[in-house]
């Protein structure tokens, strides 16, 4: 089966929209393709396990602390370490249950999730191939540029990026912030596209929007 990492370049990227949108494009194929979803950590009273519920009710959170800090910090404000051992035990069973798994990151790739970790640790040792999901906004470029170099560094296998509108943008906005050319140029990394700024999340309109604008060929 396939393992697909949706890792983003800091915590506001959009990671869990675009890990949303990949499963409701997954489920409109004739038969749908059974996607399970797994996000790594979860910190915060409210986050993405409240936001994914809201669609698929088999999203699995494994671990979960109430500040809304990096994995080691908020696990130590309640008395804990991170476990990492219990997220592979989910790993391990999800795989062996659905065709695809996404698993949703945390942060950015450089991101700790245990003392010792970070997110881009973790893709390199479970051999998850990655997506990188960059918000289109002004630095967006050297974000993209360190996040790839990080990556490499790490032995990821980073397949291809993906830019996201998490505000209303204008197509002087992307090809300014975002310029497909030069950033191919400075990472040999394929962009996948450019996800649009939605308002209505709606899981039919969600998975037309990945078929419209990702070549998720590059993945595949």
């Amino acid at each position: 089966m396939k393992r697909l990492l949706i890792a983003g370049t800091d915590t506001d990227a959009g990671k869990t929209i675009i890990t949303t949108a990949l499963r409701c494009y997954y489920q409109q194929f004739e038969p749908p393709i059974a996607t399970g979803i797994l996000k790594l950590v979860q910190t915060g009273e409210v986050g993405d396990e409240e936001f994914y519920r809201r669609f698929f009710p088999e999203v699995v959170v494994p671990l979960r602390y109430a500040a809304p800090l990096a994995p080691p910090i908020a696990a130590q404000k309640e008395g804990k370490r991170v476990d990492l051992s219990v997220v592979e035990k989910s790993f391990r069973d999800l795989q062996s249950r659905y065709e695809l798994l996404l698993v949703e990151g945390l942060g950015g790739l450089g991101s700790p999730v245990t003392e010792n970790l970070t997110v881009a640790d973790i893709a390199s040792q479970w051999r998850l191939d990655t997506i990188l999901v960059v918000p289109v906004k002004l630095g967006a470029i050297a974000h993209t540029v360190a996040n790839v170099a990080l990556a490499r560094q790490c032995g990821v296998p980073l397949k291809g990026i993906v830019f996201n509108c998490v505000h209303p943008c204008k197509p002087e906005d992307i090809q300014q912030w975002t310029p497909r050319q030069l950033i191919e140029s400075l990472t040999s990394i394929p962009v996948m596209g450019y996800f649009p700024f939605v308002t209505e999340m709606q899981p039919p309109l969600l998975g037309m929007l990945v078929r419209e604008h990702l070549d998720l060929s590059i993945i595949n």
